[in-house]
This record gives C-alpha cells, sequence and structure tokens, in this order.
C-alpha cells in the first residue's frame, strides 16, 4: 500500500512536470506535444491505476481503471482522431473519483 503510494506519488510529479513543459514552450513544438498531449496523459492513467488500489469500494476501483484506460488509450490515439478527446473524459473521471473517494477525517 505504502510503496503504490509513492509510485503514485511519482508518477503525478512527472505528469505535473510535462503539464508544466507544455505551457512554457521549452522545447520544440515536436518535443512539446510529446510531453504535453502523449506523456501527461499516459502517466496520469498510470497514476489512476496506482491509485485505485486504495479504493475501498470497488465500484470506484472499476471506475477508476477505465478512467486509466480512457487516458491511455486517448493518449495513443492519433491527434486527428475523432476519438482522441476521450483522454480528457478519462482524466476528469479520473479527478471526480478521486475528490469523493478521500479518506473522512474521524470526527472529535
Amino acid at each position: 500500500m505504502k510503496n503504490s503510494q509513492t509510485i503514485q506519488g511519482v508518477l503525478s510529479i512527472l505528469a505535473l512536470i510535462c503539464l508544466a513543459v507544455g505551457w512554457f514552450d521549452v522545447f520544440s513544438p515536436e518535443i512539446t506535444e510529446l510531453l504535453y498531449q502523449r506523456f501527461f496523459y499516459i502517466l496520469i492513467g498510470l497514476s489512476f491505476i496506482f491509485q485505485a488500489q486504495s479504493f475501498l469500494n470497488k465500484k470506484f476501483v472499476y471506475l477508476m481503471y477505465v478512467a486509466a484506460g480512457l487516458c491511455i488509450i486517448g493518449a495513443i490515439l492519433p491527434f486527428d482522431s475523432q476519438f482522441a478527446r476521450i483522454k480528457t473524459i478519462g482524466l476528469f473521471t479520473g479527478v471526480i473519483l478521486s475528490v469523493f473517494n478521500r479518506q473522512r477525517a474521524p470526527r472529535a
């Protein structure tokens, strides 16, 4: 459990670096596009896979795996494909599941 949280954290940080590279146009347009449009979603998808392991509700686990799959498959599809936007749907689904599945602090 602790190891998967560490891996998930590292993947999230790498994804944020890819996002920052895309925002600031640090590299050539081809490398920026690769990092910002492909690696970012692949890293987020992998992060969702590791995060799903910590969910207690099995329905949320399966939904998180679907969100991860949408992110990864959408990142692999060609940019001009009509289905390339599924990666954004996967990203939003994973973020919403992450927010609603947070551990509640016990009330004193």
